[in-house]
């Protein structure tokens, strides 16, 4: 690993994904070296090379290994050939030479060489195991049987290693055995106890982790057959499972609010009529993820969560003002008109002031803001988005499911809001 540290955004003309994909385009020149030029991630959740690692982790797992070992190169040609990853790796190279030795047993019964006998020569020359042992001056020192290393360097050394058979002749080696030459990894992996290989992947730009997850899918279901079983890792299992449970986390806060305001203001339905705001804030978060290319990460998922308690602020101020009115003898048109109208202010004053706060991080201003800029357009978007509309689909709601009187026993009308009927004269 190579690390290049860059000069403040200050000093710079280019952002650092600039520098990044100006880099891979470069390396990806040299056709002798493999290179990938990567930004740590920000957020990680694995040990010291987590940070390191490339965005894309995705596991294949077999209990067989030979399997691996058949479908590893196509797949990760495809892999490397697709426009939504750029610079690819794998952690299970086969790049160990390797011999692997057969015994001719139709060859070796006919010379008279056992089977056993071609083994334990084979141990005696190559394994350099502990044969026996001697003292010598209150020492003891073990006596290891091997060739020199200049004798079994080449596959012609074969040659030189002879057998005896049962009739007593010396037999050379290669006649009874079959040699082929391979490769091997160094080691093999595990991941949850299952042979595995782990491609690495980075990402194309305008790609996000999850096109890239989506993408390893699409190959693993060309390539793999069902005895095959895949996993994430490193980055990408922390991606997969932030989205699940930005799900329940997006759920339990609805909930919570929902209950809070039930027992508020001590109905079921002014709640509902105040949480019609978040799909409202929801839509103009994407809208903004989508006009400003921003991704779906975890800063965006976290500036959502964040969203539900800002936005259902703008409905409680217009329909705790309307009910108040509504106690005071106002009909419930006149009072959400005169709640919307009047609470215009503070809803303009406690937006803007949320929107203006995350400027900074929607503009990315600052060393390493960058990665946290959809936070701020997701804030930014659907506070905007929901302030224009809350002022139109509120009042419209309230007056759809409201109920059309709440009158307070305690509560005197306002003499001027009440209208007097004449009194018919019998």
């Amino acid at each position: 690993f190579g690390r290049v540290g860059l000069v403040p955004p200050g000093e710079r003309t280019r952002t650092q994904q600039e520098i990044t994909d100006w880099l891979n385009k470069k390396l990806s020149k040299m056709p002798d070296a493999r290179t990938i030029a990567s930004q740590e991630q920000t957020i990680s959740g694995g040990g010291s090379g987590a940070r390191n690692a490339l965005p894309v982790q995705y596991v294949i797992q077999n209990q067989n290994f030979e399997k691996i070992r058949q479908v590893l190169p196509g797949f990760f040609d495809e892999v490397s050939k697709s426009t939504v990853f750029q610079g690819t790796d794998v952690n299970l190279k086969f790049t160990k030479p390797e011999l692997r030795v057969v015994t001719d047993r139709d060859r070796a019964r006919d010379l008279g060489v056992s089977v056993a006998d071609i083994a334990q020569t084979l141990q005696l020359y190559y394994s350099g195991g502990r044969m026996d042992y001697f003292l010598m001056n209150g020492k003891q020192y073990d006596v290891i049987a091997q060739v020199d290393r200049a004798n079994r360097d080449q596959p012609l050394d074969l040659k030189s290693i002879y057998v005896r058979s049962s009739r007593g002749n010396l037999v050379q080696l290669d006649n009874v055995v079959k040699v082929t030459e391979s490769s091997a990894p160094p080691s093999i992996f595990h991941f949850n106890r299952y042979k595995s290989a782990t491609l690495q992947a980075g990402l194309a730009p305008g790609k996000t982790i999850s096109d890239g997850i989506n993408e390893m899918d699409r190959i693993a279901k060309k390539y793999l057959d069902p005895t095959f079983s895949t996993d994430l890792s490193g980055p990408s299992r922390d991606f997969s499972e932030s989205s699940s449970s930005i799900f329940f986390a997006f759920g339990f806060a609805l909930v919570l609010i929902y209950l809070v305001l039930a027992a508020q203001f001590e109905s079921f339905i002014d709640p509902f009529i105040v949480m019609l705001t978040v799909p409202l804030a929801i839509a103009g978060a994407f809208l903004s993820l989508w006009l400003f290319d921003q991704s779906f990460n975890i800063f965006s998922q976290i500036g959502i969560i964040t969203l539900v308690g800002l936005v259902t602020k703008n409905g409680i101020l217009i329909v705790e003002f309307a009910n108040q009115r509504m106690e005071h003898g106002l009909s419930k048109y006149d009072a959400i008109i005169e709640a919307a109208t009047s609470r215009l202010r503070p809803i303009l004053m406690t937006s803007l002031a949320v929107v203006l706060g995350v400027v900074p991080i929607a503009f990315a201003l600052g060393a390493g803001a960058q990665s946290r800029v959809s936070l701020g357009i997701v804030i930014m978007g659907g506070m905007l988005f929901s302030l224009v509309l809350t002022l139109y689909v509120i009042p419209t709601m309230y007056l759809i499911m409201a109920p059309k009187t709440h009158r307070d026993p305690d509560v005197e009308p306002d003499e001027e809001n009440v209208e007097l009927k004449p009194v018919e004269s019998h």
